[in-house]
């Protein structure tokens, strides 16, 4: 009878100090990344406004190729939508939410599994010199369960920084290729 009153002490204890530290942790996040890509804005602007493009140089694509995946909608229009469902990289999808041409693509990231969180997606194109600047910016709320998780694994930052660091470089290979 004493353990299990110690255990129901000990699981209190946590369930207070997940509930509270998770209350101080952050609630929003935003992580960001630029590359200069030489290459025309609206070849940069295809590649990403175009899902069946954006899958050619996407870094979770590449992570898990096997992914089922599915296109709706019309290129570079708002409603155009990216669906994908894998073992690793979880189920969601990507979907144009505005787009000023050439200069800018806006969108709704949603992720199904294995957590359902929404994110703001956007990437912005800016002349720079001859070439043009890229920044991909995703930014959101977090849940308790990812105020944890991001404290546990340093922050969303570094969960996914090396990602949009990996995908831009391989917009930039892809647009200045031409294609």
């Amino acid at each position: 009878m004493k353990f299990l009153k110690v255990l129901l002490g000990i699981i209190v204890v946590l369930a207070i100090i997940i509930v509270v530290g998770g209350l101080l942790l952050p609630k929003n996040y935003s992580v960001s990344r630029s590359t200069v890509i030489n290459a025309p804005d609206s070849i940069i602007y295809k590649n990403i406004a175009d899902f069946k493009e954006f899958y050619k140089w996407n870094p979770w694509a590449k992570m898990e190729p096997s992914a089922q995946v599915s296109f709706t909608g019309t290129p570079n229009n708002p409603g155009h939508q990216y669906n994908w469902k894998g073992k690793e990289t979880g189920a969601g999808y990507m979907k144009i939410t505005s787009v000023n041409l050439n200069k800018n693509v806006n969108i709704d990231l949603m992720f199904i599994e294995p957590f359902e969180s929404l994110a703001d997606t956007k990437f912005d194109i800016t002349p720079e010199g001859t070439a043009n600047k890229v920044t991909w910016t995703m930014s959101g709320e977090n849940n308790i369960i990812s105020k944890w998780m991001c404290l546990v694994m340093g922050g969303m930052d570094k969960m996914i920084g090396k990602d949009f660091e990996s995908g831009l470089a391989s917009l930039k290979g892809k647009s200045e290729k031409g294609n």
